[in-house]
């Protein structure tokens, strides 16, 4: 799952260069331009690819750190 979230990573970038909507004076909805609507689509999609890969791409190991850094600080903040 974790490469499958690097690839869509790397697809969002291929895809962010919108060169063939350069041209296009089309309207979204009667008032927005199409590539205003296609970069908003972009965005949608970067959302859901960095929630994927915050729930399966994530690193485990990470969490045992943080909660024993911040033990460690609490423990020392007490005494």
């Amino acid at each position: 799952m974790k490469y499958l979230v690097w690839g869509l990573v790397v697809l969002l970038v291929v895809l962010h260069q919108d060169l063939w909507n350069w041209d296009n004076d089309r309207l979204v909805f009667g008032f927005m331009p199409v590539t205003l609507a296609y970069h908003a689509g972009i965005s949608i999609a970067a959302s859901v690819v960095w929630f994927l890969a915050t729930k399966f791409a994530w690193p485990s190991d990470l969490e045992g750190v943080t909660k024993s850094a911040s033990e460690t600080e609490h423990s020392e903040a007490v005494s």
